[in-house]
């Protein structure tokens, strides 16, 4: 069967094109009963039918596409999105301003107009003006073509996003419709002869910029190597590649992870979209927030570090957070990473001053026992077995593993890992039960050891694994389970309560 399938209503639509064999009949797909997903790479669809509404054969096709495990565009969920104007708006409501910069920069010369229309073609808009929105609307609803409405009313707004039939093109936007198609398609319907032997695709979303990145360079290429060898075909995306996740199998998120930003949105489109995904939305939005995790572990007997949540700076708070803990105390913003967004205490003025900075930024703020040990444990654990296990030593002169004071060798303490056999059984197990509560992907587990009791730190959705230090046992062999947990597809979302 053909990895790529364009869908039309009828042949003779497309004859202003060059002919593909790509090409097929809507009704044809709909009623052939050997077009499952049986194979090992699945087909990808592009749906061309003139209508996508409820029950049209448009809606069928993008429905029976999802359910025979096709990466079809547009997806069901785009088009149920799409058909209510409220929702899709609302939606969009972040892009308003891009918006109206863009719809100012176009009407400068022309102070009359009132209302715009412009069409994107798979990301793409003829007006450069307009490029920039287009890509991003496009991100949020991927269809092979929209049209786009703003009006002025006090200021320039989206007013609606319609998809739009190829049919209904003239003759100069049929030219640019099918160099944007050739652009969208080529990735899939003329890749390298290298590239069809590979048995999976996966995106590994990195941020080449980022300082603190979950895995360095030669580790990242480690696995790339690894990955080639097992038959997976391996590609770094960035943030601007969003629109491409159909393209892939599975996607790596190798950036470090918040709900605030893309990192979240690309989680959450490559589920929607049937890819094998680490992390998942969901472990990203428990283990993001210390709030949940706290809670979650409370609920299930998971024992942690002595810790309170505070929701002011009154007096009375103070006093209620004095008589639970001595001086000094740690205080953490519930979303922090890498140690930023945690600050020690030393006595109440500071505690009173240290809450009132983190009450701008969260109405929560976590308080926690100081308890000094010379290193945290950080256990890997993936797909609920325990993948690596190091000693986080705290940096020098400092009580955190991160001292953000200071750059080059002494921002970070040292670290020495270990066989799993050497490491106290109580400390994985440990490790094992917490994430088990969360999912059943790639986590990390920090942990103090203290008079022969596991107590956990926090629970991470994206560990860091460097060359050296997270590898330093297994080597190659712990790309290779990562790489399995991709082929393998077993890496899903347990939904716990």
């Amino acid at each position: 069967m053909k990895e790529l399938i364009v869908l039309v209503d009828n042949i003779e639509d497309w004859k202003a094109y060059y002919p593909t064999e790509h090409l097929m009949l809507a009704k044809d797909y709909l009623f052939d009963l050997n077009l499952g997903s049986g194979r090992k790479r699945p087909t990808r669809v592009i749906n061309l039918c003139k209508s996508y509404k409820y029950l049209s054969v448009g809606y069928y096709s993008s429905l029976l596409a999802e359910s025979r495990g096709h990466r079809i565009i547009p997806s069901l969920k785009t088009l149920n999105d799409l058909s209510k104007k409220k929702l899709y708006l609302y939606d969009l409501d972040e892009l308003q301003e891009v918006a109206k910069e863009a719809a100012e920069r176009f009407t400068k010369k022309s102070d009359d107009l009132k209302a715009i229309a412009f069409r994107c073609y798979f990301g793409h808009s003829k007006e450069a003006v307009f490029k920039g929105l287009a890509q991003q609307i496009y991100e949020q609803f991927p269809s092979p073509i929209l049209e786009i409405k703003l009006n002025l009313k006090e200021l320039w707004k989206i007013d609606s996003v319609t998809p739009v039939a190829f049919t209904e093109l003239n003759e100069d936007e049929e030219e640019y419709f099918g160099k944007s198609l050739e652009v969208y398609s080529t990735k899939m319907w003329r890749l390298p002869n290298p590239r069809r032997t590979y048995i999976f695709d996966l995106a590994i979303l990195t941020n080449p910029e980022e300082e603190l990145s979950p895995s360095d360079e030669t580790a990242l290429q480690n696995f790339e190597k690894v990955c080639a060898e097992m038959g997976i075909y391996s590609e770094r995306v960035t943030r601007k590649d969003l629109s491409r996740l159909n393209e892939f199998d599975g996607l790596f998120i190798r950036e470090t992870t918040t709900i605030k930003n893309h990192t979240y949105a690309f989680s959450h489109r490559a589920q929607q979209e049937g890819l094998v995904v680490i992390d998942d939305p969901e472990s990203i939005l428990k283990c993001t927030n210390k709030v949940f995790m706290y809670n979650l572990m409370v609920r299930n007997n998971i024992p942690q570090l002595p810790s309170r949540f505070v929701s002011d700076s009154k007096d009375s708070a103070l006093e209620n957070l004095e008589k639970s803990f001595d001086y000094p105390m740690i205080l953490k913003i519930p979303d922090g990473s890498f140690s930023i967004g945690v600050k020690k205490v030393l006595d109440r003025q500071q505690l009173k001053d240290v809450l009132v900075e983190f009450f701008k930024k969260s109405a929560l703020v976590l308080v926690q026992k100081f308890l000094p040990t010379d290193f945290d444990w950080r256990i890997g654990v993936l797909r609920g077995e325990a993948l690596f296990a190091c000693k986080y030593f705290m940096s020098k002169g400092h009580w955190q593993i991160y001292d953000h004071t200071k750059k080059g060798e002494d921002f970070s303490g040292d670290s020495e890992t270990l066989p799993l056999n050497e490491v106290p059984k109580f400390i994985i197990d440990t490790a094992i039960k917490v994430t088990g509560l969360v999912g059943n992907g790639l986590y990390g587990v920090d942990i103090k050891e203290h008079n022969g009791e596991a107590l956990v730190v926090e629970v991470n959705d994206n560990p860091n694994i460097d060359h050296q230090i997270e590898d330093l046992v297994l080597g190659e062999e712990l790309y290779r389970k990562l790489a399995l947990a991709f082929i393998d597809n077993k890496v899903t979302v347990t939904h716990t309560e």
